[in-house]
């Protein structure tokens, strides 16, 4: 029984950490679809990517809604992210497990600093 509601807290719980953050969401989508549903690493990522997706559409909107945004930033941001994802992605069949895995440990930290510091 737990295990067909697993899905649903992760979710719940991804969800509510990207709309509240604005981001952020795949930090908890990953390790909790590795570890709590014994998902391989690279589907968890590329998952996550997919998962996060239709978040960030439902919070943008409720964001423009009631928060000014700044409309030329948007663009530039977007374009440079729309490049990265298309190398991220790309990228991702070809990294190691090992190496993935460090790598978004290293993001991780670094983040977890940052926020500390």
């Amino acid at each position: 029984m737990l295990k067909k509601i697993i899905p649903y807290i992760i979710g719940a719980v991804t969800g509510t950490a990207n709309g509240f953050f604005g981001a952020g969401g795949g930090t908890i989508l990953v390790p909790a679809m590795e570890r709590l549903m014994d998902v391989e690493e690279h589907k968890a990522h590329a998952t996550a990517i997919a998962v996060i997706l239709p978040l960030s559409v439902i919070s943008a909107f409720l964001y423009i809604k009631n928060i000014d945004i700044d409309y030329s930033l948007l663009l530039l941001v977007s374009l440079g992210g729309i490049v990265g994802g298309w190398a991220g992605a790309r990228l991702l069949g070809k990294i190691p497990e090992k190496w993935l895995h460090i790598i978004f440990g290293g993001f991780m930290i670094g983040a977890a600093a940052r926020m500390v510091l």
